[in-house]
């Protein structure tokens, strides 16, 4: 009797656990790659981004973010910020996406942790450098391109559009 209330229990709780179909859009917490002192006092390889370490109307991208099944947590500049300065920046998770299109950047999330109006900007756009940056960096030094852009070959991610970019 109780393996049969386990299992009926589990099913339950997988089926209501459905709805979410993606993590695109969900709150994160940037991070940087750790000083080799960070990774030292702290054991760890990432460390938090604080809100100090951004300027205003600023995007953010952070490579490593554990919340996100991409690892990648960005903050647009139109993201609502912390008034305090030591406090975690927080953004959302995001992930690569093509050039031109819009196709796999819809946020399909049904639970209520969405930023308000981030799934009517939620749009593919370059938040790194051009892609004939990203490829020269790439060939005159491999080491030092994944260091910092991970095994991320483009500039387009998803995030949300910028005032200027819909028009307003």
């Amino acid at each position: 009797m109780f393996v049969r209330t386990a299992l009926f229990l589990s099913a339950a709780l997988m089926l209501g656990g459905c709805d979410v179909k993606t993590e695109l859009g969900k709150p994160c917490t940037l991070v940087r790659k750790a000083t080799a002192q960070e990774a030292e006092e702290q054991g760890r390889d990432v460390v938090e981004v604080k809100e100090k370490d951004i300027a205003a109307d600023q995007d953010f991208i952070s490579f490593g973010a554990l919340e996100c099944e991409d690892l990648i947590c960005v903050r647009d500049d139109q993201s609502p910020r912390s008034e305090d300065p030591e406090a975690p920046a927080l953004g959302y998770c995001s992930k690569e996406c093509v050039q031109g299109t819009t196709a796999g950047c819809e946020i399909t999330r049904t639970v209520d942790d969405v930023e308000p109006g981030l799934k009517e900007r939620m749009t593919c756009r370059p938040l790194l450098l051009d892609q004939d940056t990203l490829d020269a960096i790439r060939v005159a030094d491999e080491s030092f391109y994944r260091r910092t852009f991970g095994e991320n070959n483009s500039p387009y991610f998803c995030a949300g559009a910028t005032p200027t970019a819909q028009g307003n």
